[in-house]
Parts: structure tokens; C-alpha cells; sequence
């Protein structure tokens, strides 16, 4: 990969990127208030998992399909894939979160290139016929800025990682250098990750622990919240 590349793929997936990806915990703040998830090795256990078997069955997935679709020029795919991403999504919080951040990757790309398959899914979210989710256009933008897919996966894998550690340091609470060092673990796990999901079987998408499911539902009813989902 060239260091254009290689730039583009920093900030693509930089954890500061403003598209609001901090507001939310995608259901670990249910685990911490019920103490299932309560010191450094519940916090690893959750990110493996979150990461294992529910990421790498949905969302990693639609980033590689998508990948795809734009490579061969297939908008129809790429809008297909966009509707089922958000059929599998069945927590209301989780799939708001997942169109928020999608819409708002796509304003601070889109001005950066002119792809047509990249202007025509903002045209069909803007009038509301695509739904733009976060991982669908991840996808787009990785194979517009001639990123190689293994590593926007790799890449998209620890975006995810990096945003559930962030997230265990504050709730949980976990000392800074805990953080790292989980972070540091899931090196060869992110490598094999990217690897698996360079070819997803489209038969397991949507596959994932139900319990994620239901304690992504039970957040919004929470009495204390800091997140959005």
C-alpha cells in the first residue's frame, strides 16, 4: 500500500473522525450497569465477542460486499446490500447509530471525490430510497481511495475495536494503559478477522449472539444513560 493510500486509510478509520461514532456503546453500557462486563478481563471478553461474533457476521461483511459491488460498477447491488444491512439491524438504537454515522461519512467524502457510483448513493439517500448505512459506505469510500481491501478491513476492525476499548476505559472504569494493552492483544485476532471476511459467506449474514441483540434493546430503557445506544 502507498502512503497516499496508507493516509487514507488513517483517516478513514481515525477514531476522532467526526461522525459522531463516541455517542455511542452499542449495548455495553447495558452489560456495565448489570456488572456482567466489570474489570479488564469482562472488558477483553466483550471486544472479542463484539468483534468475533457479531461484527464479523454484519457489518465487516457489508464493508467487503460492498467493497465489491463498487469495484464491479453494481449500484443495484450496493443499494441491495444498504436495504439488508438494515434488516438485520433489529435494535432501534443500533440501526440509528449505523445511519448516522453513514450519512455523515458520506458529507465529509463526498465533496472529496467525484466517483459516480459514490455520488448516486448519496443522491438515493438524500431522497431517502438508499439508507446509507455506516458500513456500507465505508466500503465505497476504502475502494474509491484505492485502498487494498484486506487492509480496510483490518482497518474497519480496529476502528471497532478501538471504539469499544474507549468505551470500556469510561464506563467500566479501566485505567489507560488496561485499554492499550487490550488493544494491543487483539493484533493477531484483527489480522484474521480481515482475512476471513475477504470472502463472507452471504448465507451468515446478520449472524450474531442474540445477547448483544437484547442488551443493545434494553439501553433505551436504562434509568441513567451516557450514550445513544
Amino acid at each position: 500500500m502507498s502512503n497516499t493510500n496508507l493516509v487514507r486509510l488513517l483517516q478513514l478509520t481515525d477514531p476522532t473522525l467526526p461522525v459522531g461514532g463516541f455517542s455511542h456503546s452499542y449495548g455495553l453500557e447495558t452489560y456495565v450497569q448489570k456488572q456482567l462486563v466489570h474489570d479488564a478481563a469482562s472488558a477483553k471478553d466483550f471486544v472479542l465477542q463484539m468483534l468475533t461474533q457479531n461484527i464479523h457476521f454484519t457489518d465487516a461483511a457489508f464493508v467487503s460486499l460492498a467493497y465489491d459491488s463498487i469495484a464491479h460498477k453494481n449500484i443495484e447491488q450496493v443499494l441491495e446490500l444498504d436495504e439488508e444491512c438494515n434488516a438485520v439491524k433489529l435494535p432501534r438504537e443500533l440501526r440509528e447509530a449505523s445511519l448516522k454515522m453513514g450519512m455523515r461519512l458520506l458529507k465529509i467524502f463526498s465533496p472529496m471525490h467525484n466517483d459516480v457510483i459514490l455520488q448516486q448513493f448519496r443522491k438515493e439517500t438524500t431522497s431517502r430510497k438508499a439508507f446509507g448505512h455506516y458500513c456500507i459506505v465505508f466500503g465505497l469510500l476504502a475502494f474509491i481511495f484505492n485502498i487494498p481491501k484486506q487492509d480496510a478491513l483490518a482497518g474497519f476492525y480496529y476502528n471497532a475495536a478501538t471504539g469499544m476499548v474507549t468505551n470500556c476505559v469510561k464506563l467500566v472504569p479501566l485505567g489507560q494503559q488496561q485499554g492499550q494493552e487490550i488493544l494491543f492483544s487483539f493484533q493477531s485476532v484483527i489480522h484474521d478477522l480481515a482475512q476471513k471476511s475477504m470472502n463472507p459467506d452471504r448465507d451468515l449474514l446478520g449472524l450474531c449472539c442474540n445477547g448483544f441483540d437484547i442488551r443493545s434493546m434494553q439501553h433505551e430503557q436504562l434509568y441513567t444513560r451516557l450514550y445513544m445506544s
